[in-house]
């Protein structure tokens, strides 16, 4: 079954018969299908919540049926918190380069749209952590426990997104202040329709890192080996 663009069946099954030793590979297979989905999408919140949820959903139900004992199904659950993590890093990374775009060509700080995707892209953790919490909510009293252990433990050690996010907010915001010092600032309907853009520009720019990481992995493969 699809959702939100996940195959959710495919995840079930993996979670379901994964070994404790397994891990990587899951952490690995959620962030390949957590990115894969948010590229086919414009990136707005709504739709990044609903992909973050659906893989949620998929992870839990298939943790559920792992014979393995509770702190192994723990660990599985971490992994596929991390996989959601690196994938939304990416996004994060997405939005900077496209928001990048719009601050070089002039937009200036007080212009609303710009005001709220840079305050969208500030709370990108959190939102990582209501929709995951939200979402294991309804994976039954067995994985209660293990999710909220999850969830405190990330919170305490921090996230990839939330660490790109405030430092590309930062950035992005002084580098706007230059912008507007060197009387490069855009006019209002220019930057409305700059704006207007965005998040499909940045859904193209997560397309284009992720076939270049592709492109990269599949020269890494081919290239022989020394004797």
């Amino acid at each position: 079954m699809f959702k939100a663009g996940i195959d959710q069946d495919a995840l079930i099954a993996q979670f379901a018969k994964a070994s404790a030793q397994q891990g990587d590979a899951l952490r690995k297979a959620v962030s390949q299908a957590t990115l894969k989905a948010l590229q086919g999408r414009e990136l707005t919140l709504a739709n990044i919540r609903s992909v973050l949820k659906a893989v949620t959903q998929a992870a839990s139900a298939g943790a559920a049926k792992s014979p393995l004992p509770a702190v192994d199904v723990e660990a599985l659950l971490t992994k596929a918190f991390d996989g959601m993590d690196a994938a939304l890093l990416k996004a994060v990374q997405a939005q900077r380069t496209a928001l990048q775009q719009f601050v070089d060509q002039g937009v200036e700080l007080n212009n609303r749209q710009l005001k709220g995707a840079l305050a969208n892209l500030e709370k990108m953790e959190d939102v990582l952590f209501a929709t995951v919490a939200k979402a294991a909510e309804g994976a039954g009293s067995a994985l209660k426990g293990p999710w909220a252990h999850v969830l405190q433990t990330m919170k305490l050690e921090g996230t990839g997104t939330g660490a790109m996010a405030q430092v590309s907010v930062d950035k992005l915001m002084a580098q706007a202040q230059v912008a507007l010092r060197e009387g490069r600032a855009a006019g209002l309907r220019g930057a409305q329709a700059l704006m207007g853009s965005y998040a499909a520009l940045a859904s193209g720019v997560l397309i284009g890192m992720s076939e270049a990481l592709q492109s990269a992995d599949g020269k890494a493969e081919r290239k022989p080996t020394r004797k």
